[in-house]
């Protein structure tokens, strides 16, 4: 089991980190590299894929490419989802930072380039997203949106 201890930011605190990055434009391309999980997992992320919001933090969904059921993106530059991602080696960390919203587990994990990737913990999929520069003076308002796909589709457990 992990030894990655989850510590519980509130939404003010994330909001906080998130206006720490800045809110300038970053990477606008429309691409992500599609994970190759196995096929129990392929299935809870096509389920997942179903079950997603059309906009997140009011911007309309417009899929990365190459066209996949495990990944979808909202706006431009994009928030990103990958479904089925490996699990990060920062989970092994008990200082890594953790959150949870809305009853997900989240790995918080600040970028080089001022963005933020969460990706989900006891879960039996991880599920990554990955919300740009640009967007992150919104706090956590996109993981907020994302929870109850998440909760329906991807059942708590501990993820190989």
């Amino acid at each position: 089991m992990s030894s990655f201890r989850h510590r519980l930011l509130g939404l003010p605190v994330l909001a906080a980190l998130f206006a720490a990055a800045g809110c300038s434009s970053g990477d606008d391309s429309a691409t992500a590299a599609v994970p190759s999980p196995d096929a129990a997992v392929a299935k809870l992320c096509r389920n997942l894929d179903g079950a997603l919001p059309k906009t997140v933090d009011g911007l309309g969904r417009e899929d990365p490419r190459p066209a996949s059921a495990l990944t979808a993106g909202w706006g431009s530059p994009a928030i990103i989802l990958r479904c089925g991602v490996a699990r990060p080696a920062e989970m092994n960390d008990p200082e890594a930072d953790g959150a949870e919203v809305d009853g997900v587990g989240w790995l918080l994990q600040k970028r080089d380039d001022g963005s933020f990737r969460f990706t989900t913990t006891l879960r039996l999929a991880y599920v990554e997203v990955t919300i740009p520069k640009s967007r992150t003076g919104h706090g956590a308002a996109p993981l907020a949106v994302l929870a109850p796909a998440i909760k329906k589709a991807i059942p708590e457990g501990i993820a190989d």
